[in-house]
């Protein structure tokens, strides 16, 4: 029996490789700490053997995927996913949640198909007839919409098979014939041979002996060279159709099995079932090993520890769906036991196995919507311990308490009390700084205090009993308000230690400093990156970085001096792309565009050329595709 974390690692790779295809709408995330590879593992990139690999891209990344059952975490490629937190299986899975149960009856009528087919085509009861009506079902069950034609596809081979069976029949009565005259014209050659032999000797005589000799061997060659070259022929005939044979044989079983890996791949487990029975059927030579290429052949072997073969195939398909059945049936008793984190688990391990198996798609949906309710509340934890909201933390661990009497809140427990403790220790340190009149103490205290717990309750407090002592809360919140209405956001990023305590009380205030103070943050991160890029001697670049944080933020003085120094060093690519833009304001394309390939020509990873190159591109060719 396979184990479960063997078919994850087998059929997560799939959705690896469909998140790469969109447009990489999956995000690598790296494990936490304690999920970290351990420090004397292969780096990505190269092998076990430590030997780095080649700069080709190989089946599925550079590696065999690894999955771990108590991390949950895929590692693969050099990177690490956690199956139940990234954005592709997220909504995979809420749709499913979601979605209502297959228990129509053209959805029962097409399982029943399916398992008619299987039935038919079982060892032991398969026979021609039964063949025959099995690949009739074939074309009832594609019918139903969701099938997606896959039976279409698996007819379509069963029948590309039968025809070249048909053919090679064909051949082999043609090969047939051919040996038959072969050996017709070699019995005419020894005849032909013998009665040369049985004419008896010439006239006397040296001289007209040898002559006439001579003259027999003429009339035998000559006889016999039809006959030999036709036999040579016939053989060369004979040995081409053998090889012909032989590679169309390969050929349709290399395509045959291409499909039944590509449905098992796409987790289709009952379809790659039901190929591999016709594939048995169809090549009964015994012959079942995977002719696939290397990169998948690996894949199966090192995942599966199996031989890459047919029965290697259908033993995994039929272990996935044995698989999903006990999942299915697990998260239903633990559901019936309020157990929702553990039943929640085990449903999206069981839908990443088998999201198109019956068990999974006929789940009531009432069920489904008491995980989806878990798992959401889950996921807003998460959100709320990381961006420091331990009020709203605390409150979904009371609630996530009561709803499901398995729910393992130990860590973010554990987070929300040391915050708690944390916090308060800063706090009460900014209250002695505050008696004593110490300044310096007082500010850094504060902002720790405000790193940690943001929204704590006792931070606006602590505040409040700091500033009634004097009268410099109300003078800096004129200034802040003065600053404000001079767009000088610049002034209160450098003074920010004395504009929070002063608006601790007043929520109102705080909301406008907290976006002050972000829009100023914002605009030195830029600051800093447009100053790297300029360092690596990249002007336009550092130019480029630099003008689209100042379209956003047009009043800071610093970001303004930046751009100004950085207008001049890159002069003719600002003045390209300067003009570019005031042609398109003025609605003439032709000439803006002309402008803009002149700045791509001078820097040519410009985002500015690239984006008003597509617009005028469109623009102009509407229809382009």
């Amino acid at each position: 029996m396979i184990s479960p974390s063997r078919l994850l690692a087998t059929v997560l790779p799939i959705l690896v490789t469909m998140a790469t295809a969109l447009a990489q709408m999956v995000d690598p995330a790296p494990a936490p700490p304690s999920q970290q590879p351990p420090a004397n593992s292969a780096p990505a990139g190269s092998s076990s053997s430590g030997k780095p690999n080649s700069g080709e891209s190989s089946f599925l990344g550079k590696d065999i995927p690894v999955f771990n059952p108590g991390s949950e975490i895929v590692s693969w490629d050099g990177k690490n996913w956690n199956i139940n937190n990234n954005r592709l299986f997220e909504a995979r899975f809420e749709k499913y949640l979601n979605a209502p149960p297959e228990d129509s009856e053209a959805y029962k009528a097409y399982q029943a198909t399916l398992h008619q087919i299987m039935d038919k085509l079982a060892p032991t009861k398969v026979t021609l007839k039964s063949t025959d009506e099995a690949f009739q079902l074939l074309a009832k069950a594609s019918q139903f919409p969701g099938d997606a034609n896959l039976c279409d596809s698996i007819a379509y081979q069963v029948y590309s098979s039968w025809q070249a069976k048909n053919n090679m029949a064909r051949m082999r009565a043609a090969n047939e014939g051919l040996q038959k005259e072969r050996k017709r014209l070699e019995w005419n050659a020894m005849i032909t041979a013998e009665s040369s032999l049985l004419e008896g000797s010439g006239p006397s005589g040296d001289a007209t002996s040898k002559q006439w000799e001579k003259q027999s061997q003429l009339k035998r060659d000559m006889e016999m060279q039809p006959l030999i070259t036709r036999i040579a022929e016939i053989q060369a005939l004979l040995k081409t159709n053998q090889l012909k044979r032989e590679v169309a044989a390969l050929q349709n079983k290399i395509e045959f099995q291409a499909l039944i890996v590509q449905h098992f791949f796409q987790r289709r487990f009952q379809h790659a079932i039901i190929g591999t029975r016709f594939y048995r059927n169809i090549f009964a030579d015994g012959d079942s090993q995977l002719r696939v290429g290397e990169d998948a052949k690996s894949l199966f072997s090192k995942t599966t520890g199996l031989p890459p073969t047919m029965g290697t195939v259908d033993s995994l398909a039929n272990e996935v769906i044995r698989d999903v059945r006990e999942g299915v049936q697990a998260f239903k008793f633990l559901l019936g036991e309020n157990e929702l984190q553990s039943a929640s688990k085990r449903l999206a391990e069981t839908f990443i196995l088998g999201e198109y198996l019956p068990e999974i798609r006929t789940l009531d949906r009432k069920d489904k919507r008491l995980a989806l309710a878990f798992v959401q509340k889950s996921n807003q934890l998460i959100s709320a311990i990381e961006v420091k909201d331990y009020a709203l933390a605390e409150k979904l661990v009371a609630e996530l308490n009561e709803s499901a009497q398995d729910t393992d809140t130990s860590k973010p427990t554990a987070a929300i009390e040391t915050a708690r403790q944390v916090a308060a220790m800063h706090i009460a340190k900014a209250r002695n700084a505050a008696v004593s009149g110490d300044k310096p103490t007082l500010e850094v205290e504060l902002m720790a205090a405000t790193e940690i717990w943001p929204r704590n309750p006792a931070l606006s407090e602590v505040s409040k009993m700091i500033f009634q002592q004097a009268d410099e809360q109300s003078r800096a919140l004129v200034d802040f308000d003065q600053l404000l209405s001079q767009n000088n956001h610049r002034q209160i990023f450098e003074d920010k230690m004395r504009f929070i305590a002063a608006t601790a009380m007043y929520p109102e205030k705080q909301e406008e400093l907290s976006q002050v103070l972000e829009e100023v943050q914002l605009i030195e991160t830029a600051i800093i990156q447009a100053q790297e890029i300029e360092k690596h001697g990249d002007k336009a670049g550092a130019w480029e970085s630099a003008e689209r944080t100042f379209r956003k933020f047009p009043n800071d003085n610093k970001l303004n001096q930046l751009r100004a120094n950085l207008t001049i060093q890159a002069a003719d690519f600002v003045q390209a792309i300067q003009q570019a833009e005031d042609l398109e304001k003025n609605s003439q394309p032709g000439s803006s565009l002309a402008w803009y390939l002149k700045a791509l020509n001078k820097y040519p990873e410009s985002e500015f050329a690239h984006d008003g190159i597509d617009r005028l591109t469109k623009q102009i060719l509407p229809d382009a595709t």
